[in-house]
């Protein structure tokens, strides 16, 4: 048993050095003070792959804060982080619940992340789900707290943040979904792409679960109601509203038309097999019969029951 407990503490103390190690070459984030600074970071689109992704002014999408309404902050502050302003990075009491909650399902099921460990993750780690890279986001997220301020943090979340198939940024994300800029984004259409920020790819995503974010977008709805972001009035009239989803229709059955041509392109067709010479000789006119006159049929054996009939192939299901 002592071994086991001397193996055991050499393990974890060369693991605490690795993370130590591994905090130490963390990115600095000074740098992103500078409200002109770009940066390249990768994403993953929906098929897996990379893609590069400018975060900064040299993004065409780039939109900041002051471009953007105070409902769409507003919107993802009570939906994704409500003690934004009050914590220095880190929930202290969220984390306790999600590990409390993780412990139950034995899996990394709730993050607890705050917004600031969002933009950390997004602009400096990956996505795995390890002790390893959740220490470096952690130590990030308070780093930047102490270097940044939260109305920089809050700019940087909204630039990058998921939306849809390789749209980030609520720049890209209001005009993916409405065809305007965020300055003239509605209340309702900031609660909806508020909305959607827990799962665009599955879950939130208004193609797939259109009802299922509109529900979710009323509760933020009386999230600024109840903050005093929006008058009764204010809140009445977007509830009453809904947000006009003829571009995201007008996608959808582009992308279904776009399946349909690919289909119709690659679908293999068998070759035509040669005709055998007994069935040629059936097709030809026999002798003294009129050019043109349709083949008689074959006489049915008089002792055999008919078979049934084959059944037709079966369509190919569509995605």
């Amino acid at each position: 048993m002592k071994k086991y407990l001397t193996w055991g503490g050499i393990v974890l103390a060369v693991y605490l050095i690795y993370v130590v190690i591994s905090l130490a070459m963390t990115p600095p984030v000074t740098e992103l003070k500078d409200k002109k600074f770009n940066m390249t970071i990768q994403v993953k689109d929906w098929q897996g792959n990379y893609h590069p992704l400018v975060v900064g002014p040299k993004n065409r999408y780039w939109t900041p804060l002051s471009q953007i309404p105070s409902e769409m902050k507003w919107a993802v502050i009570l939906a994704e982080d409500a003690s934004f302003y009050k914590h220095e990075g880190i929930d202290v009491k969220a984390i306790k619940e999600a590990i409390k909650y993780d412990l139950e399902k034995q899996s990394f099921a709730r993050g607890a992340s705050t917004i600031t460990q969002q933009v950390a993750k997004n602009l400096f780690l990956s996505r795995e789900k390890t002790l390893t890279r959740k220490a470096k986001e952690l130590y990030l997220a308070k780093r930047m707290e102490q270097e940044l301020t939260k109305g920089r943090i809050i700019e940087l979340y909204l630039n990058v943040i998921e939306l849809g198939p390789l749209v980030h940024g609520i720049g890209h994300g209001a005009r993916y979904y409405f065809g305007k800029s965020p300055a003239n984004l509605t209340p309702r259409e900031c609660a909806f792409l508020a909305a959607m920020l827990p799962g665009p790819r599955v879950a939130y995503n208004p193609y797939k679960n259109l009802g299922k974010v509109l529900k979710r977008s009323n509760m933020i709805l009386g999230l600024l109601a109840k903050k005093g972001v929006l008058s009764e009035a204010e809140y009445r009239t977007a509830l009453a509203q809904s947000p006009n989803v003829g571009r995201m229709q007008r996608k959808v059955d582009m992308s279904i038309k776009q399946v349909e041509v690919m289909a119709n392109h690659t679908s293999a067709t068998l070759p035509e097999q040669p005709l055998s010479q007994e069935e040629m000789n059936a097709q030809e006119p026999k002798a003294g019969a009129p050019e043109g006159a349709a083949p008689q049929p074959a006489p049915e054996p008089a002792q055999e029951p008919a078979s049934p009939a084959s059944p037709p192939a079966a369509q190919e299901e569509k995605q």
